[in-house]
Formats: structure tokens, C-alpha cells, sequence
């Protein structure tokens, strides 16, 4: 049994699995910002099965990035040699059972919006 199910925009790529606890974060960096067009919010996940073709980006030295090949959706986000993989909110299907948290990497946010939700807010990562 899964916690959430999900999809691309397509649909070529599906995907299901639990939560791993980590709380759902906004990420304001650059890369995040070029990735998905404007802020990345994901969750942490374990047990993740995931059908369909799923390319992977190597965005830095310690990350990279899963989307699908067919519509180009951002979809998935991990640390290298890591199992752990965090999926994209906009991609979750409703109930998501997610509560966004707070903001990470808001020194780098773009310039055309203001964080103004009160939740907490950390320059770098966390």
C-alpha cells in the first residue's frame, strides 16, 4: 500500500510509494528555479516504484535530476549514490497528504515574488 500515487504530465511516467518523514520544503536556488520554471517544492520518499522512462540529469557534483523523456515534466530529485529520492508535489496525485513547511535557498530567489506565507525561511539549505 502507498501513501501517495503520481504522474507525469503525459502520463508515460507513473509512480507510487511512502513517505520518508521529511517535511516538504520549497527550494528558491537557481537551479531549482531554471528546473521547474519557478519554485521546486518536493518530499522525501521511501519505497518509491516508479514505471515508465525516466531520463536523469546530472545538474551538480552532488545532485541530479529525473524527467520524463516524452513531455519533459521535472519530476524526481537526488543526492548522487543516494536511494533516496524526493518527487515533485505538482506531480502527486490529490490527497497528496503534504503540508509545504517552509523555504530553502531564499538568498538565491528570484527577484519577482515575495515569500509573504510566514512559514520559516533558512538563506541556504537545510
Amino acid at each position: 500500500m502507498s501513501d501517495f500515487t503520481g504522474r507525469c504530465l503525459c502520463g508515460a511516467v507513473t509512480f507510487s510509494g511512502r513517505w520518508g518523514g521529511d517535511d516538504l520544503r520549497a527550494c528558491h536556488c537557481g537551479q531549482c528555479r531554471r528546473w521547474s520554471g519557478h519554485v521546486w517544492a518536493a518530499a522525501g520518499t521511501v519505497d518509491l516504484a516508479i514505471a515508465g522512462p525516466v531520463r536523469w540529469f546530472r545538474s551538480s557534483d552532488i545532485a541530479e535530476r529525473g524527467f520524463c523523456p516524452d513531455c519533459g515534466s521535472s519530476l524526481f530529485w537526488r543526492r548522487q549514490g543516494r536511494d533516496r529520492i524526493e518527487v515533485a508535489a505538482g506531480t502527486v496525485d490529490n490527497p497528496t497528504g503534504l503540508r509545504l513547511a517552509g523555504h530553502i535557498h531564499v538568498a538565491d530567489k528570484g527577484d519577482y515574488y515575495d515569500i509573504a506565507d510566514g512559514l520559516p525561511c533558512e538563506e541556504q539549505g537545510g
